[in-house]
C-alpha cells in the first residue's frame, strides 16, 4: 500500500500542472460509487495536498476530491494526446486542464464532497497527526497510541492505525521498529513514552527524507526504500542476514483481521513470544 511519502510526492508531482488551472473535462467510472465529477468543469484547482494516505484536490467554489489508492492505485500525469501507460478501463478518475491530463488508476476510493464537510468526514476527521506535516505533533501521536483501546495492541499493529498517526504503511512499520530495536510484538502498554516518541520521530524523519529526496515524479511506485539511498534494512529480507548483527531475518503475518507481513531480527529485536 502506498505510504505517506508516496502520497506526498504524488501531490508534489501533480501540483505544478493542476493548481491555478480550470477543469475543462472530468469523468469518473466504477467499480463502486461514481462521484458526479462533471460538477468540477469550469472550476479552478486551488490546492493539491496529501493527508496521511489520502490525496486531496480542492477547487474554488468549495468542492473537494479525495482519493485513497489502497494497494494498487496510482496517479499519472500526461500531456494531451499522450498515450496512457495503463488501459483506459482502469481509469477511475480523469481530470483535464489546459496542458495536462491527470488520471487516477485503480483507486478503490474516489469521493467528491464539499470542503466544509471535511471536519465531519468519516475517515479524514478521525486521522491521527500527519507525520509529513511541517511540525509533527508528537504529544498528540503519543496520546492516541496511549488510548485505552490500544493498550494491549502490538506495536507493529498500532503503528499502522491511521487514527493514531497518519502516514505509516507496512514498509515503514518494519523499518522503524528495526532501527529502534523494538519488537513488533510488544504491547503498547509495555513501552515507555520515550520509546513511543522515538518510534514516531524516526518514522516522521524517514518519511520526510524519502518524500523530499524524490519529490515530483510523474508516476509513483509503491515500493519505496526507507533506508539511506532507498536501501531497505529489514522489509522483504526474510532469511537474509540482519544488516546489524548478521543473524537471519524472520517473517510472520501479524494482525488477525487484516494480516500484514512483519519482518524483524529475533536477535536484535527479541524473539516472538
Amino acid at each position: 500500500m502506498p505510504e505517506g511519502d508516496t502520497l506526498f510526492r504524488t501531490a508534489a508531482g501533480l501540483r505544478p500542472y493542476l493548481v491555478g488551472r480550470s477543469v475543462e473535462r472530468a469523468r469518473a467510472q466504477g467499480p463502486g460509487p461514481v462521484p458526479q465529477v462533471a460538477r468540477l468543469i469550469g472550476h479552478r484547482v486551488d490546492a493539491v495536498e496529501s493527508q496521511g494516505k489520502n490525496l486531496l484536490i480542492r477547487f474554488d467554489g468549495g468542492l473537494e476530491l479525495r482519493t485513497h489508492l489502497r494497494m494498487n492505485g496510482s496517479w499519472h500525469r500526461y500531456r494531451p494526446g499522450e498515450r496512457w501507460r495503463r488501459p483506459p478501463g482502469r481509469a477511475r478518475l480523469v481530470l483535464e486542464v489546459p496542458g495536462s491530463v491527470a488520471v487516477c488508476f485503480d483507486a478503490p476510493v474516489v469521493e467528491l464532497f464539499e470542503t466544509r464537510a471535511e471536519a465531519l468526514h468519516p475517515s479524514l476527521s478521525r486521522l491521527g497527526p500527519d507525520l509529513l506535516a511541517p511540525e509533527v505533533d508528537l504529544e498528540e501521536a503519543r496520546r492516541r497510541l496511549r488510548a485505552p483501546e490500544r493498550a494491549a495492541t502490538e506495536i507493529g499493529v498500532a503503528l499502522l492505525d491511521q487514527q493514531a498517526l497518519a502516514g505509516i504503511g507496512n514498509v515503514y512499520k518494519n523499518e522503524v521498529l528495526w532501527i529502534e530495536r523494538v519488537s513488533p510484538f510488544r504491547a503498547v502498554a509495555d513501552l515507555d513514552d520515550d520509546t513511543l516518541d522515538r518510534l514516531v520521530a524516526t518514522a516522521a524523519r524517514l518519511l520526510r527524507a524519502n518524500a523530499e529526496s524524490r519529490a515530483g515524479p510523474e508516476r509513483v511506485t509503491t515500493r519505496d526504500g526507507a533506508g539511506a539511498g532507498g536501501r531497505l534494512y529489514v522489509y522483504g529480507r526474510s532469511g537474509r542476514p540482519c544488516r546489524r548483527c548478521r543473524r537471519p531475518i524472520a517473517t510472520t503475518r501479524q494482525r488477525a483481521d487484516l494480516p500484514r507481513s512483519t519482518y524483524w531480527c529475533p536477535a536484535c529485536q527479541g524473539p516472538r513470544p
